[in-house]
């Protein structure tokens, strides 16, 4: 059974917007106000009165965020494999010194 659409009364620039989603309401709301923060920031930035500029201009300012987080996270993804990697073969090669350390109980 797919989850149903719960839908959320949400305030962006100024107008009321009825979003559905299957997620919780709060997160919708938090996501609203987001979108709605970022473009008073750049009108507040800007002078720009064209919703609809306020609007591509936020976009785009939240998606160049997603992106350089992706990469970031990118980056320390790799960074933690590698030293997964290196711990790994660090108790490979300790493992044959502890087999003795085993055998006598220690």
């Amino acid at each position: 059974m797919t989850p149903s659409k719960i839908a959320v009364t949400v305030r962006i620039a100024g107008e009321e917007h009825t979003i559905r989603a299957d997620v919780e309401p709060e997160h919708t709301k938090r996501c609203a106000k987001m979108v709605d923060d970022r473009i008073h920031e750049i009108n507040v930035q800007t002078g720009l009165v064209d919703g609809d500029k306020a609007a591509i201009l936020a976009a785009l300012s939240i998606a160049d965020e997603y992106f350089q987080a992706r990469q970031e996270i990118g980056v320390l993804r790799s960074k933690i494999a590698g030293r997964a990697e290196k711990l790994a073969r660090r108790i490979e090669d300790d493992i044959p010194n502890l087999i003795p350390d085993l055998e006598l109980g220690l």
